[in-house]
């Protein structure tokens, strides 16, 4: 008889509808929504590198401590881990994670908010996601009491190229955690636009440089010596030639050659040009064929050109791939709170890359993009000296991920009781 009965109470818990039993979160209230716009306004007048986050975390330290909830700071050397809920050992424990870095660039936006640090700009919205973050850590702290669990905050430092992810995770950052969420900012979406996506959504992101050596010569004399120059232009032509004619059509790969830098006047022969480039690939198998051609076609000018090569190839961040699972409650989450048709699929991996992937390498998790498209700068990509987004996003954005991790812990929690219920 004990045992029908607890037959019937598992099936009629687990078997009721999750928007119906889900632990929700209200939307971020008035003065809410202005703090968050606040704090990201201060992040964007005042901008730091991959690494020298020090006055960025300072603010977020004080943040956190005006609201009540504990961190540890100079994790991963600028990164900071807070802690909301119960700490008890067998917690259910959910990550959420904000990158806060900037980028190396002069801000033209004329906002009155602008950069006023030279050559240093937010141009990624980071100053948006730790103001999400934020956001999101009140409204959990309102919820402390209810939370089955426990929720990390990351404020990660260098996911501008620097792989700020992998030194948190060595200091223990997402020891404690099961899962992980984190948002981007996107303005090609619009604004109440929540992007899902299971499976591949970014790429490899490695790096690559070729230097070209000669004995270099007078400009008048080209018979005398070998020309870096040329040897230059035509592998940079041929490079093309790898993705148009040696990778499959369905795996996706771009190689850029992004920078040249070689000769000294006009009527010298160069002795010397090194090439920089990035091979954005989805797969390994097209990631290992691109850096064979390249390995092949730079050995080739030796031959052709009668110079000296140098190949370099430095690794990336991995691909993110978010987690079936973690995807399914992002969806869910995202219909909750902006409505199942402004929900959106990414049919197509991004070749850009997020070192969020060194997170999803340890714990399954989900990242997803917010939509923000700015109405009078719908013309500035990120990573442009006139990028900007609608702060509108700073509301759903926080409330997606406090809401995500409270739909996480009540997933965790259940398959917890379900195994304590097996045995």
């Amino acid at each position: 008889m004990q045992c029908r009965m607890g037959q019937a109470w598992y099936a009629q818990t687990y078997n009721t509808p999750w928007n119906l039993r889900m632990n929700t979160v209200p939307k971020p209230n008035e003065q809410l929504i202005i703090r968050m716009r606040d704090i990201r306004r201060h992040l964007h007048r005042h901008p730091e590198l991959a690494f020298a986050e020090f006055a960025t975390a300072r603010f977020i330290a004080e943040q956190l401590k005006k609201m009540d909830i504990p961190c540890r700071e100079q994790v991963g050397r600028t990164g900071i881990v807070a802690g909301i809920g119960s700490s008890a050992p067998d917690a259910p424990c959910v990550a959420l994670r904000a990158d806060m870095d900037a980028l190396p660039i002069t801000e033209r936006t004329g906002l009155p908010f602008a950069s006023e640090t030279p050559g240093v700009m937010h141009a990624c919205g980071h100053d948006g996601h730790v103001a999400m973050l934020l956001g999101a850590a009140a409204l959990l702290k309102e919820k402390e009491g209810e939370l089955p669990g426990r929720v990390l905050l990351i404020f990660q430092p260098a996911e501008e190229g620097d792989g700020g992810a992998q030194g948190m995770i060595d200091e223990g950052a997402i020891d404690t955690a099961s899962m992980i969420f984190a948002g981007h900012i996107d303005r090609l979406y619009e604004l109440g636009e929540i992007v899902v996506q299971p499976g591949l959504i970014s790429a490899f992101t490695d790096e690559f440089s070729i230097e070209i050596r000669g004995p270099g010569g007078h400009g008048a004399k080209p018979q005398e010596t070998s020309d870096c120059i040329v040897a230059a232009g035509q592998l940079i032509t041929s490079l093309q030639g790898i993705v148009a004619r040696e990778t499959h059509p369905c795996s996706p790969a771009v190689i850029t050659v992004g920078t040249i830098h070689g000769g000294t006047a006009a009527n010298v022969i160069a002795s010397e040009v090194v090439l920089t480039g990035t091979l954005r690939t989805t797969s390994p198998e097209t990631r290992a064929a691109c850096l064979d051609s390249l390995k092949r076609m730079t050995l080739a000018m030796e031959q052709l050109h009668r110079v000296t090569t140098a190949f370099t190839f430095v690794a990336g961040y991995p691909p993110v791939i978010n987690d079936p699972v973690a995807a399914r409650i992002a969806t869910e989450v995202a219909a909750a709170i902006v409505g199942q048709d402004k929900v959106k699929g990414q049919p197509l991996p991004s070749l850009g890359g997020e070192d969020f992937s060194f997170f999803l390498q340890r714990i399954p998790g989900c990242l997803v993009r917010f939509g923000a498209k700015h109405t009078k700068l719908h013309d500035a990509p990120a990573h442009s000296p006139r990028f900007d987004f609608d702060e509108g996003v700073l509301a759903t954005g926080a409330r997606f991920l406090a809401q995500a991790a409270l739909h996480a812990l009540a997933r965790l929690e259940e398959r917890r009781d379900r195994a304590r219920y097996k045995m």
